[in-house]
């Protein structure tokens, strides 16, 4: 009974008592007066009983039928039984034609014991509203796991979250690196255009912790990585979080894909890195995109505009003095600049070394591009061998020695009064 129905039983006992009519006891429940002497009839038929809702303990009639439970449940516990409600009742629909809604197929699979819910401690934290322009800063991160289920190697997939939309892109890799970073920034300014910002984490990737040289403070210069150093050449502002939390949005998203896309990839038997790229580029990105993306508070998108010496920028360099023959030193390797140079005066001055991802070399004075050619390896200095030092022979006492005549005791008080009586006679000649 519940606590409306408890609320009606005084009153009906007031009419009982006749101290109210009907139509008083309508207005106190807030009922209609035929509906009030219908609750009447029924109390004075059935006693407290009678307020009871009769249909109280009877099945819905928008209860689904228990052989089609039975069946979703089968399916669940044979082909999805580490699925979530939510990503179970998509693949039901769509796989076997089984549409149920994912709360209630939440409430069978508890009650079959096939999910148990997950309690976790609350942290509280202050909310930041999303940016309002697509394209005006996108979350980036790697995420290591055990993507193809120890059918393949263990991997990271690099991931991009656009802040406004939740956009998503997505590329795997062997390691979380820079190179890795760079593929996954092209492909996104190839499709979209470069971001505003890029909000990550602090790996040294992203974010050096070296202090700066002395030349460097009295320069002004602030440390960067290859990363950070190419952020800065594009115009892209790079932000590093304080905690996973405040970049939570490709937090999210990184478990999100470690529930659907590792079982998407498990149920189409995709087992390595290519296989799964070129998956995620022909199917699961534009399926996925299409069903999470959210519209931006704003229409304008403020991507910028792709240049054309992207993957210049999107490279590795390094600074390095030119010797007074001309070459530059890099890799243990020597470089010859070209004589067209000699204008340049490029001796003593530093030059800018930068590598392509495809293993080009570029050498760079003041922006502009140099001429060289490698030359032939050195044969390495033979040096003179170095004589050993002979060990040292061990000393062994005379058989007459004391230390072989008495113990051990006797001969320490007996070489005592030996170097005491030597004193002496050192001390008589002075």
């Amino acid at each position: 009974m519940s606590q409306t129905e408890r609320n009606r039983i005084p009153v009906m006992k007031s009419i009982g008592k006749g101290e109210i009519n009907l139509v008083e006891a309508a207005k106190v429940l807030d009922r209609s007066y035929r509906q009030t002497r219908r609750i009447w009839r029924r109390y004075l038929a059935k006693g407290d009983a009678g307020l009871v809702h009769r249909t109280r303990g009877r099945p819905g009639p928008r209860r689904k039928a228990k052989v089609f439970r039975d069946e979703v449940l089968a399916c669940v516990r044979d082909r999805y039984p580490d699925f979530g409600p939510t990503l179970a009742a998509e693949y039901l629909a769509e796989k076997h034609g089984l549409k149920v809604d994912h709360e209630t197929l939440r409430r069978w699979m508890a009650a079959e014991g096939l999910r148990k819910p997950k309690h976790r401690r609350q942290t509280h934290r202050a909310r930041r509203e999303r940016l309002p322009c697509l394209g005006q800063m996108v979350q980036l991160d790697g995420s290591h796991h055990d993507w193809f289920e120890g059918r393949g190697p263990w991997c990271c997939l690099m991931v991009m979250v656009d802040d406004a939309t939740n956009r998503m892109l997505a590329r795997f890799s062997l390691k979380e690196t820079t190179r890795a970073c760079y593929d996954l920034l092209e492909q996104w300014a190839e499709q979209y255009g470069l971001p505003g910002s890029i909000y990550s984490d602090r790996h040294s990737i992203y974010l050096t912790q070296r202090e700066p040289t002395v030349a460097e403070q009295l320069a002004g210069i602030t440390p960067k990585t290859q990363f950070g150093r190419a952020m800065e050449q594009l115009g892209v502002g790079l932000i590093a979080a304080q905690s996973p939390q405040a970049k939570g949005r490709v937090e999210r998203m990184n478990g999100t894909l470690q529930d659907r896309l590792v079982k998407a990839m498990r149920l189409d038997g995709i087992s390595d890195i290519e296989q799964a790229n070129d998956y995620l580029a022909k199917s699961f990105l534009p399926d996925f995109n299409r069903q999470f993306m959210r519209v931006a508070a704003q229409s304008a998108d403020v991507h910028l505009a792709k240049p054309k010496e992207l993957n210049e920028v999107l490279s590795w360099e390094e600074p390095r003095i030119v010797q007074r023959d001309w070459t530059v030193k890099w890799k243990n390797k020597q470089y010859q600049l070209d004589r067209r140079h000699e204008s340049l005066s490029l001796v003593d001055k530093t030059i800018t070394v930068r590598l392509l991802r495809d293993e080009s070399l570029q050498m760079l004075y003041q922006g502009k591009k140099l001429k060289w050619k490698e030359l032939s390896a050195q044969a390495p200095r033979v040096r003179a061998a170095e004589k050993k030092p002979e060990p040292k022979k061990r000393q062994v006492p005379a058989s007459n020695h004391p230390w072989r005549r008495m113990g051990r005791a006797k001969a320490q008080k007996a070489w005592a009064k030996k170097k005491q009586k030597k004193a002496e006679v050192a001390s008589a000649l002075v």
